[in-house]
């Protein structure tokens, strides 16, 4: 059995983890005859083993608690809003919640290794490329970034918007995934080290056209964490960072002399932490001194579900990147640890599948994407909190965002679609 495990993984394309290949080896030594294993590109198959049901709770009780939070957040801004409706954000929530989980179900059922299929990888990577490309020179702007494309409706509302950057998330740690699991050797070649130069300088390029520092933070740090993860020496990563540090200064400098972008906006950040902090109200730091007004109203216990005063129009996107403050407001510290201890329990059990995984590839993306949906959780915390400078960062499963829902989703059912095929 441990023999044929082993080669059902070499027939999918995927790399065997050091248990599996462990396993294998007492009846390779045992005298049997041996099937010689042809690699080829996986095709889409159904895997039916059993999903860890903890991860899956986990989702489902963020996801739940995210809508009825978001529900109060967003009520008075739906009222403001030219439809005059205080369910417009929690109906599209819901909606996308309902598909979005019978998307995560159904993708958890396919055998992963399919994502290992070189032309989807490479087809995925332009396709997100050119998408991101497009919103950086054509997306719909607000507040001077260009970071959305709407279909449908105009910029007053209606249609469908989304950020391509959300999409490229995924995208990117599948892409890192499969060179990392496919490549000979974890040491960088000459062609390997120019073609993740050239990755990081397309992707990262692109966030910062868009003005998109949370993108351009998210990408960045979840790039070299796959890569690290992925057994890339020190030595290496090093070098690759010290080349792109290089590239981007040298592009700095180019678009500052050109002007294609005004990055003072950067410093300016920076500069509101220490003026909301002192008390200062201005329009660079409005946003993070409600939201502190926010968390110290809620003290302990909170002021009630609903009772929120801030989401009043006094804190802009209550219902979007800063819905943590409210919902400390409401339910007070008591509320906002059992946010933080849910996005724990989440990692804790991402990375527990990751280490599980059959393969290198399975665990590089279970590992991947649990590193992106924590560290996004943390910087969407801290930026509320004022360690961090307003970055515009959602918060998973509870800022309001439909598309980006479904995505979050659509990346758990591959984390659960890996567990299937764990030894748990």
């Amino acid at each position: 059995m441990a023999q044929q495990r082993y080669n059902y993984i070499l027939s999918r394309g995927g790399q065997p983890s050091e248990g599996a290949a462990k396993a294998a080896e007492p009846e390779a030594r045992s005298g049997k005859k041996q099937k010689k294993i042809k690699t080829k590109e996986p095709k889409l198959r159904i895997y039916d083993g059993n999903l860890d049901m903890v991860f899956f709770a986990v989702v489902i009780v963020l996801l739940v608690y995210g809508i009825i939070m978001m529900f109060s957040a967003s009520y008075i801004a739906g009222l403001a809003s030219p439809s005059h409706d205080g369910y417009m954000y929690v109906r599209t929530q819901g909606i996308a919640a309902v598909i979005g989980v019978l998307i995560m179900v159904v993708i958890s059922f396919f055998d992963y290794h399919f994502l290992m299929n070189s032309k989807i990888v490479l087809l995925s990577f332009i396709g997100g490329l050119a998408l991101l490309t497009y919103t950086s020179f054509f997306g719909e702007a607000v507040a001077k970034a260009r970071r959305w494309i709407r279909i449908g409706g105009s910029a007053e509302g209606g249609g469908i918007s989304f950020q391509p950057s959300e999409l490229m998330k995924p995208i990117l740690i599948v892409m890192l995934a499969f060179l990392i699991s496919k490549a000979k050797s974890p040491k960088l070649g000459k062609t390997d080290f120019w073609r993740y130069i050239f990755i990081y300088v397309a992707v990262c390029g692109n966030m910062v056209l868009q003005r998109h520092i949370s993108g351009l933070i998210l990408m960045a740090t979840i790039g070299f964490v796959v890569m690290f993860i992925g057994g890339i020496p020190i030595k290496d990563l090093v070098k690759l960072a010290l080349v792109l540090v290089a590239l981007g200064a040298v592009g700095v400098v180019i678009i500052s002399a050109l002007g294609v972008i005004d990055l003072s906006y950067v410093f300016d950040r920076f500069t509101s932490m220490s003026t909301a902090e002192s008390g200062e109200m201005t329009a660079e730091n409005w946003q993070t001194a409600q939201s502190l007004i926010a968390i110290g109203s809620g003290g302990w216990f909170g002021l009630g579900f609903g009772e929120s005063k801030q989401k009043y129009l006094w804190l802009p996107e209550s219902q979007n990147d800063f819905i943590i403050s409210i919902i400390v407001e409401e339910l007070g510290y008591i509320g906002g640890l059992v946010v933080v201890i849910l996005f724990g329990l989440l990692v804790y059990r991402g990375f527990y599948i990751a280490k599980k995984a059959p393969d290198k590839f399975g665990m590089l993306v279970a590992a991947g994407i649990t590193f992106q949906i924590g560290l996004q959780a943390f910087l969407n915390i801290g930026v509320a909190c004022n360690a961090f400078p307003n970055t515009g960062v959602s918060l998973p499963f509870f800022s309001s965002g439909g598309t980006a829902l479904l995505i979050q989703l659509a990346e758990m059912g591959v984390i659960l679609g890996i567990s299937r095929q764990c030894e748990i």
